[in-house]
């Protein structure tokens, strides 16, 4: 099986970009997402992270 998608792949001309661009776009969204969690204020952080515990809005049946 992988014989034959290599082979196949092997013969569409200019498909050696797209694993460059995956690995771009890979690379991409996790730095910008690093910068994100260190630049984000503590506060926010803070409250983002109460709102799983937070039970004021829970209506009980």
């Amino acid at each position: 099986m992988l014989k034959f998608v290599k082979g196949h792949m092997e013969s569409i001309t200019g498909i050696e970009i797209y694993p460059i661009i995956s690995l771009l776009i890979f690379f991409s969204f996790f730095v910008i997402l690093f910068l994100w969690v260190f630049t984000a204020k503590k506060d926010y952080i803070n409250t983002v992270s109460h709102i799983p515990l937070d039970n004021q809005n829970d209506t009980e049946l």
